[in-house]
């Protein structure tokens, strides 16, 4: 062994030792040299790192506590700061694995480990609101930073950063006169619950008591609402206004991309779409339903006297750094109005079209058709299957001062100032053919139509295609050859289609297998195919992953969504067979024969490469053949 990896190897070791025994003389379990010899022990940390941390964590501490910002009555929010936090806010890499960050919930679970203590990471879409808010008083919760997450057979789980507390623990065994099991959880996130949880049950239990009697006015109509973070909120709010803060705050939070407040008999459910799939979120006493419908009917600008019509609006508000919009539908059902709100999220809506799902083929092939200097691209798929996604991503992918976008949509999704969009209205007579008639006169360059619904629409779309105009657009089909179809039902001419059309995407989003507990197992290719799914090539067995479910996931084994695709280019020999009588079949047969991988294809793709399961490709896909 060279002579200075060995005196480095001797100094690293000599050092993790000595650590460690000073991990022993102490008796504090958050000593910072414990906690370091910890990390080390685990192969989190790296010497060079635990040293410098030692021999400045005064210095450290003090620059964080000099950073805390004071809360709404002026007092430091989130005191009781440690070596922990000092490490955290460091910012640095594991040891064992430089692509990770070591962030505060390794840190707690390499000492959960070692302190031979369960480490759970709370889901709060499975922790009921009465179990935390009532069992233990705020500030107690608070001051000792203990959380009630379960109660089961008379026994109560309690998540804590110290699980040493032994007297407190005995304070909550005696109060409840319950057993109690201790679990590990990280300090911010016990904060950000307790503060979440008690802030959310007292607006609603306040407002249940306000609101059971006859309804009143709450307040002046708002276009933009600045949502308060949870500290901001002040205790002489509306607690109406601040139950829905918190709505909001958590929908962001878990990456909610729908809200959906539902009444029933007895209660209201409030659940949030995650991933495409709802999640029950609370049940709120049915007093209080008809307060926050007309709070955020008030938001959105909606008639709140009108209970019986349904109504669409939209309300603007901060996300973090950024502006993101909510459109909200209401509609009545047989116990009260249903709200629904769909979050549009500008992170998503424009991103990268790399990130989109496209393999590099499919990608070369759709910047090609969104490169064209004119003729209609169309965006296929049900409601839910990004659509709105891709368009948005592309029109800003060839955004450029030079040009000028213009979009037509019912209702604007996301406004960005760089298009000129146009909201239809039909009730004003402003409508997707009407518009288009009168939109040329706007010397626009690259025209989006968010659906194309009707033979109007279809021919003024076309018009703008012949006249030297790219058009984008959507429609509702099942896959992209079906486009075709659709479009000559609606009455438009085979020959301007065959004039106009550049080519055709359908598109669905499959779950993404979760990174944090995805694991390898083999399966038979002949159980592949006797479910419906044929390989590309023939293999004896086959090593395919899924996710065995974890609290990232909420013990789903998927974390995120990605796009699947299939680009139908419009060659001149699928121009050759669009006739009156065109037959779907044969449309797609030619377009395989051209190198169209059909949405099953790609799923299958990635299936292979680890992205997704088997299961979410038979859920999502079909067989074509």
């Amino acid at each position: 062994m060279d002579q200075a990896i060995y005196n480095r190897y001797r100094t690293q070791t000599s050092y993790r030792l000595k650590l460690m025994h000073e991990f022993k003389k102490t008796a504090n379990p958050f000593d910072p040299r414990k906690i370091c010899s910890i990390l080390l022990e685990q192969g989190l940390l790296k010497s060079s790192h635990a040293r410098e941390i030692l021999k400045k964590k005064d210095i450290f501490l003090e620059r964080l506590n000099r950073s805390r910002s004071p809360d709404a009555t002026g007092n430091v929010a989130d005191s009781g700061k440690n070596i922990i936090d000092v490490i955290v806010s460091l910012n640095l890499r594991r040891a064992d694995n430089p692509n990770l960050p070591l962030d505060e919930e390794v840190i707690y679970q390499a000492l959960a480990k070692k302190w031979k203590i369960p480490f759970e990471r709370i889901d709060p879409l499975r922790l009921d609101l009465n179990t935390v808010t009532t069992t233990i008083p705020r500030s107690f919760a608070l001051n000792h930073l203990v959380l009630p997450i379960r109660l089961r057979d008379c026994r109560l789980t309690i998540a804590t950063p110290n699980p040493f507390n032994e007297e407190v623990f005995n304070d909550i065994k005696r109060a409840c006169n319950l057993e109690i099991d201790v679990v590990v959880s990280p300090r911010t996130t016990i904060l950000k619950l307790i503060n979440e949880f008690f802030g959310f049950k007292q607006s609603i239990a306040a407002a249940k008591d306000q609101f059971s009697g006859p309804s009143v006015d709450l307040g002046n109509l708002e276009q933009y609402v600045r949502l308060k973070s949870l500290e901001e909120l002040p205790s002489n709010d509306h607690h109406i206004v601040n139950a829905v803060n918190h709505l909001f705050v958590y929908a962001f939070d878990q990456k909610a991309s729908d809200i959906h407040i539902e009444p029933k008999r007895e209660h209201s459910l409030v659940r949030m779409r995650i991933d495409g799939v709802l999640h029950t979120v609370y049940k709120l006493p049915k007093a209080v339903h008809s307060a926050i419908v007309s709070r955020i009917k008030n938001l959105a600008r909606m008639d709140m006297a009108e209970k019986r019509r349904p109504q669409d609006g939209r309300i603007k508000t901060d996300k973090g750094d950024v502006e993101a919009e909510i459109r909200v539908s209401t509609i009545p059902v047989a116990f009260g109005e249903k709200i629904v709100m769909r979050i549009m999220d500008p992170d998503i809506l424009f991103t990268d079209l790399e990130r989109l799902g496209f393999d590099e083929k499919e990608l070369e092939v759709y910047r090609r058709m969104a490169s064209m200097p004119h003729g209609i691209i169309l965006v296929c798929g049900p409601t839910g299957s990004g659509k709105s996604t891709t368009l948005y991503s592309t029109l800003n992918s060839i955004n450029s001062p030079e040009i000028n976008i213009t979009t037509i949509e019912e209702p604007i999704e996301m406004v960005h100032e760089d298009f000129n969009q146009i909201a239809v209205q039909p009730q004003l007579g402003i409508t997707f053919g009407s518009i288009l008639r009168n939109i040329l006169r706007q010397d626009p360059d690259i025209i989006m139509i968010g659906e194309m619904r009707d033979l109007e629409t279809a021919e003024n779309a076309i018009q703008a295609a012949l006249t030297g105009h790219l058009v984008f657009s959507t429609l509702h089909t099942n896959d992209a050859p079906s486009s075709i179809i659709r479009l000559l039902d609606l009455g438009v001419p085979h020959f301007l289609l065959q004039s106009t059309l550049v080519g055709v995407m359908a598109q669905r989003l499959v779950r993404k297998i979760c990174v944090y507990c995805k694991e390898e197992f083999t399966v038979e290719p002949d159980y592949l195919s006797e479910q419906g799914i044929s390989l590309p090539d023939d293999r004896d067995r086959l090593t395919l992953f899924r996710g065995r479910g974890c609290p990232k996931c909420r013990g789903t084994g998927y974390l995120g969504r990605t796009g699947i695709h299939e680009i139908l280019k419009y060659s001149d020999r699928i121009r050759a067979l669009t006739t009156p009588d065109t037959d779907v079949n044969a449309i797609r047969l030619q377009a395989r024969k051209e190198g169209m991988h059909t949405l099953r294809e790609s799923a299958v793709k990635k299936l292979l490469a680890g992205i997704t399961t088997y299961q979410e490709v038979l859920r999502v896909t079909w067989d074509t053949d």
